[in-house]
């Protein structure tokens, strides 16, 4: 059986499976570093209201998110390489949903989410987030 199927693959599906895999992990990774450097400076510390009315860039914004989120997802598990967690959270940031501001405070408060979003920011001459709440050094 597994002979049967090594004979039915290619080389030329092996590579074209290798470039889409490229293709697709330098897309998600454009994607996830423009938003990362468009969020303001203060993007975890202030509420914002929710929006009321459905335009197209609204309705695309959305669906950008759902796809992030799922490459995110797929970057997760075992195995395969990339920024899984932060990827879903920039995902997060373009999904409108009940919740989303306490949910992705709660992704960023991760141990190495938020350092990364601001090692991106710096290295592009952008202020760092402040760290959230729970993140923040006891003064006793």
């Amino acid at each position: 059986m597994l002979a049967r199927v090594l004979s039915w693959i290619e080389w030329e599906h092996l590579a074209l499976v290798a470039l889409v895999w490229v293709l697709l992990t330098a897309g998600s990774l454009a994607i996830v570093l423009r938003i990362v450097l468009a969020l303001p400076e203060d993007y975890f510390e202030v509420d914002q209201p929710p929006l009321t009315s459905w335009t197209a860039t609204r309705i695309a914004r959305n669906g950008a998110g759902v796809m992030l989120i799922a490459v995110g997802a797929v970057l997760s598990l075992p195995d395969v390489p990339g920024q899984g967690v932060l990827t879903i959270l920039v995902g997060l940031f373009l999904v409108d949903f009940p919740r989303r501001q306490q949910l992705e405070r709660a992704l960023a408060r991760r141990p190495a989410v938020l350092p990364a979003l601001n090692r991106l920011r710096v290295r592009f001459n952008r202020a760092p987030l402040p760290p959230l709440p729970s993140q923040r050094s006891d003064p006793r």
